[in-house]
């Protein structure tokens, strides 16, 4: 928490993040370009903004890219403003967070635990109810299986996909189609990708939802750091956060 704090502190990086609220997946070169700063500079800012969890970057051929990432802020939220903030507030702010016409999300955090624990409780029934609003998942498993998300309170299936690399306690890519709504099911097939690496005592764990159609639905994707923050809460005190999410199929 601290490292975030300072990391905001700073102006520049406060205007770095709000470009990369604005344009996801950009160079060095697209935000360096608008500072009179040095390169190196504009780099040193990056650099914190990674420490703290606030950036996220990719390597895509010879180009390194840049993403915004969201859950640390939703953390600051779950330990200090929810307490104080009705239900209906918590969404607004987290509406606000969310990014316009995203191609590519990538969501990162740590977790103290085991890579199996942590595998396990992505894919275990009831666990998964435990943070992701009380759906359940259903699946075998295994590579090119069908994976069900569904909900006590809902009349149809949550989401749905297709298991396309299954390597526990490491890896994990499905295909996505939401169905909660018309809008939703409008947005058809994207994916999602989560990587578990251990860090010491802890994983890193890192969700990338890409194949997005440009402009797609905000609440495809933006659900992701109340579930992550979720998780981590679940795992490390086997607490339950509760957030505006949980009341989505009621």
């Amino acid at each position: 928490m601290d490292a975030v704090f300072r990391a905001l502190a700073d102006p520049t990086r406060r205007d770095l993040l709000d470009r990369l609220y604005r344009q996801d997946g950009q160079t060095l070169y697209e935000l360096t370009s608008p500072y009179s700063m040095t390169r190196i500079g504009v780099m040193k800012h990056l650099q914190l903004l990674e420490d703290a969890g606030l950036v996220v970057t990719k390597r895509r051929g010879r180009e390194k890219l840049h993403f915004l990432n969201p859950v640390p802020i939703r953390l600051v939220h779950d330990r200090w403003v929810s307490k104080f903030a009705e239900p209906w507030a918590a969404a607004l702010t987290e509406i606000k967070q969310r990014l316009e016409k995203p191609m590519e999300k990538v969501f990162e955090i740590y977790i103290r635990t085991t890579p199996e624990r942590l595998w396990t409780a992505i894919t275990d029934r009831t666990t998964r109810s435990k943070f992701q609003f009380g759906s359940h998942i259903d699946s075998d498993w295994t590579v090119g299986s069908r994976y069900e998300l569904s909900h006590p309170r809902a009349a149809q299936l949550i989401s749905e996909g297709e298991n396309l690399i299954v390597e526990p306690p490491m890896r994990l890519v499905q295909s996505f189609v939401a169905l909660w709504d018309d809008n939703a099911k409008a947005e058809g097939t994207s994916r999602v990708t989560w990587e578990i690496q251990p860090v010491g005592d802890s994983c890193r764990l890192t969700v990338t939802h890409d194949e997005l159609r440009e402009g797609a639905d905000e609440a495809i994707y933006g659900g992701w750091p109340m579930i992550l923050s979720g998780l981590k809460s679940w795992i490390e005190t086997g607490e339950v956060l509760t957030t505006p999410g949980s009341l989505a199929y009621g």
